[in-house]
């Protein structure tokens, strides 16, 4: 993240911490699509996805004085969603609810050179394709492709919230793609995975602002 960015998110961190919780739709908009990808590579289905992200940003609003800057707030936010992911996957009230849906400086290996948006967005039988073919990779291997090749992060970044070696986060991130290499086309890039759209994102900030109100 360029410091200017960073710089701004602090700012509007301190302005939430000193009593103007209107500001936290800064936080949920910017962070939303992140968290839904988060919780749909975890396997679970999208109502169940925006409980979880809905209790992450709550959860999140009531610790902002906890969050000291060691790590990026973005690394931090996502940490509170795989807890609560983890959390809900372990009860055994939620095993059968889980749907079956769902670099350093190397190229994502689904990116093409110059690909047409309108073909990405529209082709929902590709979308499905690529989630279902998520879906049966191993959870270890999902997890470091979901966080390093659709939300971006770093190797450093992923290690760390998946408690891994830098090492393993790369030795795991081959292994992913050779899973899915076989069934999923080479010209489609995985930030179109699980897309979250303004219609979700402007749900998701009345859900959690109303909540944060109330804190």
């Amino acid at each position: 993240m360029r410091k200017s960015e960073t710089s701004q998110e602090q700012t509007v961190i301190n302005y939430i911490i000193n009593g103007n919780g209107a500001q936290y739709e800064f936080i949920v908009r910017k962070y939303n699509a992140h968290l839904y990808k988060i919780g749909r590579s975890y396997n679970f289905n999208h109502d169940d996805t925006l409980d979880l992200i809905q209790e992450t940003f709550i959860q999140a609003y009531s610790h902002l004085r906890d969050f000291k800057g060691r790590s990026s707030f973005q690394t931090w936010l996502i940490r509170i969603m795989l807890n609560n992911c983890y959390k809900k996957k372990e009860k055994a009230s939620y095993k059968h609810e889980i749907a079956s849906q769902v670099h350093d400086n190397d190229t994502p290996m689904l990116i093409q050179s110059n690909p047409d948006p309108s073909k990405i967005y529209h082709n929902r039988e590709l979308g499905k394709i690529i989630e279902d073919a998520l879906s049966q990779v191993p959870h270890e291997y999902r997890m470091v492709f979901a966080l390093r090749e659709i939300n971006g992060l770093s190797s450093a970044e992923t290690a760390h919230l998946l408690e891994l070696s830098e090492s393993n986060v790369k030795t795991k991130l081959n292994r992913a793609k050779k899973m899915l290499q076989s069934i999923i086309e080479q010209s489609y890039s995985p930030s179109e995975l699980f897309e979250f759209h303004d219609i979700h994102c402007n749900n998701m900030v009345a859900r959690v602002l109303r909540e944060t109100n109330k804190i």
